[in-house]
């Protein structure tokens, strides 16, 4: 996303006008609008202004992607109750439908004894809680997937 295309999810996001913004800043509202539009840029001085009015860090104004913005919102505001709460596999299953229908195909149990070893051997290992364990092995599954996507880009 372009820094104008960042200014104005930033600014959308806050739920301020351009007007609001160009008065806070001292600024016209075009001025606002050329910023959003790729015609000029901010100088550090009001970037760091625009920073702290949308209660960002000037990094992530710059590289500010809402959605991403919004999913850490969503983690940062949800409490282990609530999420003990949610049926996770019904949730994604609704972007993933394999989630909802592997469970009668698989033979479930050989690969849960293959993980509870290596999930059992990781807390041995280096001393993690079950949960830590848990997350290191997504973690490294998610890297495996990516250097797996990367090798059918490069072949496709």
């Amino acid at each position: 996303m372009s820094l104008g295309g960042s200014l104005f999810s930033a600014r959308k996001k806050s739920g301020k006008s351009q007007e609001e913004v160009a008065e806070k800043l001292g600024v016209s509202r075009q001025t606002i609008s050329k910023w959003e539009l790729d015609e000029t840029v901010p100088d550090i001085y009001q970037s760091k202004r625009l920073a702290g009015l949308y209660n960002l860090t000037l990094d992530e104004l710059v590289d500010f992607d809402i959605d991403i913005k919004e999913i850490q919102d969503a983690i940062d505001q949800t409490d282990d109750k609530l999420t003990d709460k949610i049926d996770w596999t019904k949730a994604w299953s609704k972007k993933y439908p394999i989630l909802a229908t592997y469970q009668s195909e698989v033979d479930i149990e050989r690969y849960a004894v293959e993980i509870r070893r290596q999930l059992d051997d990781l807390q041995r290992r280096y001393g993690y809680d079950e949960l830590n364990a848990m997350l290191v092995l997504k973690d490294i599954l998610a890297t495996v997937w990516r250097a797996g996507t990367d090798k059918r880009k490069k072949r496709g």
